[in-house]
């Protein structure tokens, strides 16, 4: 028995398969095996999240938790607090050129798209609209006279309505964020 070719049968599979894998577009890549992997399901972090009866995605971590290499930071979150972390705490970073712009990649990680990329309040979320109280500008009176011990204390503990970010950035790189801010933001202003 002989065998026969048939080339044009060949040809259109591979014409087949050719077309259909390939990208359609950036956006839409053809067929998906495992679309729960490809598209998450997991809410945005400032997304609004109905499982939770305040409504947000974001959460403080459980109470009387220490993530790892983390002192508890002991100055509460009341004026009183604030006004004793800023006389009592001291920056045991040194203003060296390595630290400072440290602190101005931390800064563009979690302040800029509140307190803008020139720190006078205008970030991105506040502009877009997407947030409707205008952050607290570093550029006013009060805060070009607060020490690097004020702003740390207010990364770390919050203040009115910006939320604590100890548990989010370690303490040295608040402190080099501190030093940036006065170092670099406020001191381009004078």
């Amino acid at each position: 028995m002989k065998k026969t070719f048939y080339p044009s049968i060949i040809a259109a599979i591979g014409l087949l398969l050719t077309t259909t894998s390939c990208d359609r577009s950036r956006n839409d890549k053809g067929y998906e095996y495992f679309p729960d992997m490809a598209h998450s399901l997991a809410y945005e972090t400032y997304a609004e999240n109905p499982n939770f009866a305040d409504g947000n995605t974001m959460r403080e971590p459980a109470e009387n938790t220490i993530p790892r290499e983390i002192m508890p930071y002991t100055y509460p979150n009341t004026p009183e607090g604030r006004a004793l972390a800023a006389a009592e705490l001291v920056n045991p970073l040194e203003a060296s050129p390595e630290n400072l712009l440290k602190g101005k990649e931390q800064y563009k990680i979690f302040c800029e798209s509140c307190h803008g990329s020139l720190g006078d309040g205008n970030g991105h979320l506040f502009t877009s609209k997407r947030y409707a109280i205008k952050p607290a500008s570093l550029l006013s009176e009060k805060m070009m006279a607060a020490p690097e011990s004020d702003i740390f204390h207010v990364i770390s503990a919050g203040y009115q309505v910006m939320g604590a970010h100890a548990h989010m950035i370690r303490p040295d790189d608040r402190w080099r964020i501190a030093m940036f801010v006065k170092n670099e933001l406020q001191a381009n202003t004078k």
